[in-house]
């Protein structure tokens, strides 16, 4: 589907930064945003709370305001603008679960009740205190199928449904490899 005149309107409002178009632009998104953060989060098998609904709404909204709504200005109308966004926002979904799944592995927030801003607060501080080398140095501590398992999970944010067609390891196997991993880690961790 192609850009329709009403998106093309928009567009030109919100650039030209005229009164209310911003709002009509959200009004008009909004839905499709969550049901992106929704379904992403699903599939990815990663509980989401409101709160943390409502800060992947922001970051998502962040993202296309940031540098003058750069991506929006690359849009090019060769689909519709919704299929365009669609893209951006699941993007911006997955690098958020993936970061949230790192915290979660180094064993920094409880995976249970972690938030968003949580996750991003415990990278911050892993950063400081482990470097790249050094969570590859956790993961040499594991066979090869495991630390590919936990890579999968916790680094390129796959579901436990990808990770068995990917692998080719029983789901219900994927859920103990993962605890025993982040015990490890934990523990590696604790004596280092």
């Amino acid at each position: 589907m192609a850009l329709t005149d009403l998106d093309r309107n928009l567009l030109k409002r919100c650039f030209a930064q005229e009164r209310g178009a911003w709002r009509d632009f959200v009004d008009r998104f909004i839905g499709l945003f969550i049901h992106v953060i929704n379904h992403t989060s699903h599939a990815r098998s990663v509980r989401m709370t409101p709160d943390d609904v409502d800060d992947l709404l922001s970051e998502v909204f962040l993202a296309i305001l940031e540098n003058d709504c750069a991506l929006l200005r690359r849009f090019r109308g060769r689909s519709s603008l919704a299929t365009y966004l669609t893209v951006i926002s699941r993007r911006v979904v997955v690098r958020a679960i993936a970061r949230r799944r790192i915290s979660e592995a180094l064993g920094h927030v409880d995976a249970h009740h972690a938030s968003i801003e949580q996750a991003d607060a415990s990278i911050t501080e892993v950063s400081r205190s482990a470097d790249a080398e050094e969570v590859e140095e956790l993961l040499a501590d594991l066979n090869d199928r495991d630390a590919r398992i936990v890579r999968s999970f916790y680094l390129d944010g796959m579901s436990y449904d990808e990770i068995s067609r990917t692998h080719g390891i029983a789901t219900n196997s994927i859920g103990s490899i993962l605890s025993r991993a982040k015990a490890m880690m934990r523990q590696r961790q604790i004596s280092s």
